[in-house]
């Protein structure tokens, strides 16, 4: 697989990473630890350098999971990770960006991960309490003391990227990005692009849906976090599926799947944008990585443009309460 450099920052990760959110958190049922740890080896072999987690994922169990697959491979992979959770009785509750906070939940990172430094830490959602400049200046100090090497973060606004650059420069953005979650090209890419910020996408495959297995009749376990998505009701799958017919005409006249046309669109974007999809099934993770030998002709991308500029994506990403405070 090819490397992608996260814009300036010298950080060089395989062009395609894997979100390992879906192996604890957010979709039900979850597989087997086992199971999962073949899975990421089984990535490293396919090229995959870049792995993505989080404290709040589980809470903590994903890091431990991701820690115990990688230490047998810690000098081929990068692993990101976040903070920015109060975290008790086992569940997120609000954010805390506190400098005491982000200390403390790095000392847990690097435990959980097994590991001497963070390649690349994210502040996983603004904290509106704790001044940007306290928080970079914070993550600052811990690159000094050799236990992060790069700076991240995710879902922040324009003005808030600048303000944490200035102190402390900013490797990456994390934020969700895909043929249905466009709105970062408005001022966000832009922003990034001139401060030489590279972007990991989540979610390039709209939570599975772009996929092309989800129709109106998919029934979502409970603790499915998509079972209470306002784009996933029934009614707003029906409207959507004008998409993934867009997407499946795309993948027919490329002999591949809609899934790899989607995931291909969103590294033609520009060369710093690096997707993270992530699986619990090894044919998924084989069918993902192969979108990045898939290169979209200017002819391509501009019939998709053309096309889905036509197509009014029906429902939001999230509730507007898990917009506020969801560590997703």
């Amino acid at each position: 697989m090819q490397t992608r450099k996260l814009g300036n920052s010298g950080l060089e990760v395989s062009a395609i990473g894997l979100g390992c959110m879906g192996m604890t958190y957010s979709y039900t049922p979850f597989p087997e630890k086992k199971d999962m740890i073949v899975l990421m080896s089984k990535a490293i072999e396919q090229g995959v350098t870049f792995f993505d987690t989080a404290e709040v994922y589980g809470p903590y169990n994903n890091e431990e999971l991701v820690g115990e697959a990688l230490t047998p491979f810690r000098n081929k992979v990068v692993i990101a990770t976040k903070f920015g959770f109060d975290i008790k009785d086992g569940k997120m509750v609000g954010v805390n960006s506190h400098p005491d906070n982000i200390k403390k939940a790095v000392e847990g990172s690097l435990h959980r991960l097994k590991t001497d430094v963070i390649d690349l830490l994210y502040q996983h959602r603004v904290d509106p309490k704790i001044p940007i400049e306290d928080v970079a200046g914070t993550v600052k100090d811990l690159i000094k003391e050799g236990k992060v090497k790069h700076f991240g973060l995710s879902e922040a606004g324009a003005s808030t990227i600048r303000r944490a650059h200035a102190v402390q420069p900013v490797a990456a953005l994390q934020s969700e990005y895909s043929l249905w979650t466009r709105q970062h090209e408005l001022e966000i890419i832009p922003t990034i692009e001139e401060l030489g910020i590279g972007f990991v996408a989540f979610s390039p495959l709209g939570k599975g849906f772009l996929a092309g297995k989800i129709d109106e009749n998919t029934k979502f376990g409970d603790g499915d976090i998509r079972k209470v998505l306002p784009r996933f009701t029934e009614e707003a799958r029906t409207a959507n599926k004008t998409l993934l017919e867009l997407l499946s005409q795309f993948a027919e006249k490329r002999n591949a799947t809609p899934a790899q046309i989607a995931i291909a669109w969103v590294l033609a974007q520009k060369p710093w944008i690096v997707p993270i999809p992530g699986t619990t099934k090894l044919h998924r993770l084989t069918e993902n990585n192969g979108a990045a030998s898939i290169q979209l002709t200017k002819s391509e991308l501009q019939e998709i443009e053309d096309a889905s500029a036509q197509i009014k994506i029906m429902g939001t990403r999230y509730t507007e309460a898990m917009e506020k405070s969801t560590g997703l």
